[in-house]
């Protein structure tokens, strides 16, 4: 089976390869896909795409017109694909169901609470101009201090487990209540409102959906303590960014940890240091002294790497052998 690896990167490309085996032959480009670079799967059966493609209605089209019969997404997340569309064009879509990630991003998320509340990027920028004052260093003990999480699916109860290591009280708002997770993290279910208004720490590790979308907004951090900082390791698209700088500037909450952004396509992924970025939202965000961001990191690391690849290069060859595979989106 010719597939062609869009969006490659030097931080995925040695786990494909070395995971590669069976009937396949593979291709890489560095480019996403997208209305311009669609051609290039001329003459591939199958393409393999990630979070920063675009396979909107027009591009799955001209896939569908260049006879390419699969698409393998190196994710969990399929929002990135139009999946009515693909299926009503008869291309087959593959995801990566099971991404040992949870741990992952769990972790990342507490190294960017850790750094906002420690002060850790500040002290490193005066330590390099020689000042070596502690004045403007003070953060607070994380042990008794009240964490809200929003999602306790995989990586929000991942995340539930280290607070709790911490000595955290814990409040969590899910619809679905994990009953074991209670047990393990001493964990209480409340509203919404509830912990927003009382938390000191709000990490968001739930999906984006239509209930979601833009959940944190501006009569959001107005319930929020002063003192709150708030962690998004999840989608950008959770919190309205305009609301949250403003919120950030004008003193409602304290300090923002962010992995993704959600205007973070045209940005994420790519080589911007000769090419500027033209986002003013973004850009007064990175510049932001309470703010640390992350270009969409959390997953990185060398387990979730291999999981990735290792199921992608099974999935297209179980098309290639079988025509059927067990991950596709139905």
């Amino acid at each position: 089976m010719k597939t062609l690896i869009y969006s490659i990167s030097g931080f995925d490309k040695p786990f494909i390869e070395k995971a590669l085996h069976g009937n396949i032959d593979l291709a890489y480009t560095e480019l996403s896909l997208n209305e311009s670079t669609v051609k290039m799967a001329k003459g591939f059966d199958a393409i393999s795409i990630f979070t920063s493609d675009d396979a909107s209605v027009s591009v799955l089209q001209k896939l569908h017109a260049l006879d390419v019969k699969y698409i393998a997404l190196r994710s969990k997340s399929s929002d990135y694909i139009d999946m009515y569309k693909a299926h009503a064009l008869g291309i087959k879509v593959a995801n990566v169901p099971d991404i040992p990630s949870a741990y992952a991003v769990a972790e990342h998320a507490i190294a960017l609470l850790l750094a906002l509340n420690r002060k850790l990027i500040l002290g490193q920028k005066m330590m390099q101009l020689g000042d070596y004052r502690l004045d403007h260093l003070v953060g607070f003990n994380l042990h008794g201090k009240t964490v809200g999480i929003i999602g306790t699916g995989k990586t929000g109860s991942a995340f539930a487990k280290i607070m709790h290591g911490f000595g955290c009280k814990i409040l969590a708002f899910d619809p679905v209540k994990e009953e074991e997770l209670k047990l393990q993290s001493n964990i209480f279910y409340t509203t919404f409102n509830d912990l927003c208004a009382n938390s000191d720490v709000i990490s968001i590790h739930c999906s984006l959906n239509s209930k979601t979308n833009h959940l944190f907004n501006q009569t959001t951090f107005a319930v929020m303590r002063k003192e709150v900082i708030l962690i998004n390791t999840a989608h950008g698209s959770i919190v309205n960014t305009a609301d949250l700088l403003k919120a950030l500037d004008y003193g409602v909450i304290a300090a923002a940890g962010l992995d993704v952004y959600e205007h973070e396509k045209e940005i994420f992924f790519k080589d911007h240091t000769r090419t500027p970025i033209n986002d003013d939202l973004f850009l007064k965000l990175y510049a932001h002294p309470n703010v640390i961001i992350t270009g969409h990191q959390s997953f990185l690391t060398a387990e979730v790497l291999h999981g990735i690849a290792s199921t992608t290069i099974a999935n297209l060859n179980e098309w290639a052998y079988n025509s059927v595979c067990k991950n596709e989106i139905r």
